[in-house]
């Protein structure tokens, strides 16, 4: 998504939130319309807000109006959230040889799967792989993975650490750095 998209969804998402907002502030009579007169550029707004002041709720209406009112506000806070990048920022597409004409990129994805196969390869149990990306575009592969009881953890962790570089390097991959933690050990059916 290009920036002026992300900019016209986070507009959309504050309106969500803050019109929600002012009509319960006026609604339910914490802020008077007459305040908020001054404020609203447009009439037409000001008399539908004077007329939802004007009509009276019973509890019930009431109730509807706060639930109705509060997933709106849940959508929108739920969108906003999408927008704002929040942990680690992972390259979609990674350029693998870029003459022109003749490119060839590798997703995120695939770049994961490759990396929990050499991890399997290596030996490793139920490996789950996660990638970070500076902007270089280089991933940082962390992988967890858990060990057979009858295997060195420490042998076994750096064993997965090399196979996966060496993997991934093979493929072209630019990586900067494989992290690889045991989470314990796994129960082997044999």
């Amino acid at each position: 998504m290009n920036a002026f998209n992300r900019l016209i969804m986070l507009i959309v998402a504050l309106l969500l939130i803050a019109v929600p907002v002012l009509l319960f502030l006026i609604g339910f009579r914490i802020l008077p319309a007459e305040q908020v007169n001054a404020y609203l550029p447009y009439r037409g707004a000001l008399d539908a807000l004077n007329t939802l002041v004007a009509f009276s709720f019973d509890a019930g209406a009431r109730t509807l109006t706060a639930i109705i009112g509060i997933l709106v506000a849940l959508v929108a806070l739920f969108l906003l959230l999408r927008e704002i990048p929040l942990g680690k920022r992972v390259a979609r597409k990674t350029l693998i040889q870029e003459a022109p004409g003749r490119e060839i990129a590798i997703t995120a994805g695939a770049v994961r799967q490759l990396a929990e196969a050499a991890a399997r390869e290596a030996g490793a149990d139920s490996p789950s792989c996660s990638l970070a990306s500076d902007k270089n575009r280089r991933y940082d592969v962390a992988c967890n993975i858990q060990v057979p009881r009858s295997q060195n953890f420490t042998e076994l962790a750096a064993r997965v650490r090399d196979n996966i570089k060496r993997m991934l390097e093979e493929q072209q991959v630019p990586v900067k750095d494989v992290e690889v933690t045991v989470q314990g050990t796994a129960s082997r059916q044999e």
